[in-house]
């Protein structure tokens, strides 16, 4: 039993960066209605940027997270600006295409620059762990969680509580009627690819220092199973997208603990199909409902 629920406390760890790039992808989708297949690399620019602040600059922990959430929420504004904002009325097919292409320029762009080699951050958090009745919980562990609670509460106060957060609100709602009613629909859209480009940073930081290892393709399968969750708990519902990736992280924490660590990405999308089968819009999606 202890076992099991060690893998539980390891999967939630794991559960709460994929809720943070899921908390992109969501927003994203339920502003614009759009799937950012970028997003993913966006979160590993952020471990890059993460990489820079502590190995060249000598940031601390905290500074170095300002700036990779600094960094990749200018990055995803100009991405959408860029790539996103010209095809805004263009087929959804067309966005699809220009998602995984640019998803495919990020990468490619940083292997050019920085070789595709692995590289490790230096040690920026203590190195203790705490035993509670057979239970360890590394110091890895605390600031992972710790942080990404911390984020998200940040953003259900900014959304909820903010003018900022009404107009995105009335915008996932109906754009024309927000328009109409002085919002600018733009500068809103620019707004929720900031804020969720900023997450997924602080997510690519994070895992770089549990980890402690970055490359330029270490986006693709965080980003793949980040959209899985999003989808399980709901696509463009923030609380969806929070259960979503704590359920996938303990689901693959307990298929590698029990079964094998080969099977560990199959469960993403054997949940994707399980979910699309059973209950299309997810955990917590209804047919009519508020998407912001």
């Amino acid at each position: 039993m202890t076992e099991f629920f060690q893998q539980v406390i390891n999967g939630i760890a794991l559960g709460s960066v994929y809720a943070l790039i899921a908390l992109g992808y969501t927003m994203v989708y339920g502003i614009a209605r759009l799937i950012n297949f970028a997003h993913g690399d966006i979160y590993m620019i952020g471990a890059f940027l993460g990489y820079f602040a502590t190995r060249v600059l000598g940031f601390t922990f905290l500074p170095a997270l300002l700036l990779a959430m600094f960094g990749c929420a200018l990055l995803g504004v100009l991405v959408e600006n860029c790539a996103y904002k010209p095809l805004r009325r263009a087929p959804r097919i067309t966005l699809l295409i220009t998602a995984i292409g640019v998803s495919f320029l990020l990468e490619n762009s940083m292997i050019w620059a920085f070789s595709p080699q692995p590289r490790t951050l230096p040690e920026l958090l203590t190195s203790y762990q705490l035993e509670v009745g057979g239970l360890i919980i590394t110091a890895q562990q605390f600031f992972l969680l710790g942080v990404s609670v911390i984020l998200m509460v940040l953003l259900q106060v900014l959304v909820q509580r903010t003018r900022a957060g009404k107009a995105m609100r009335a915008v996932s709602m109906d754009e024309n009627a927000a328009a109409l009613m002085g919002i600018n629909v733009n500068h809103i859209i620019s707004l929720t690819f900031a804020i969720g480009s900023a997450l997924a940073g602080a997510a690519g930081l994070l895992v770089g220092i549990y980890y402690n290892r970055i490359d330029p393709l270490m986006g693709i399968m965080p980003g793949l199973k980040a959209f899985v969750a999003a989808v399980l708990g709901g696509i463009g519902i923030i609380p969806g997208a929070v259960l979503g990736g704590l359920i996938m992280g303990v689901a693959e924490s307990l298929v590698a603990g029990y079964l094998s660590s080969m099977y560990r990405d199959a469960v993403a999308f054997t949940i994707l199909v399980i979910i699309l089968l059973v209950k299309p819009t997810g955990i917590l999606g209804k047919k009519a409902q508020e998407k912001v």
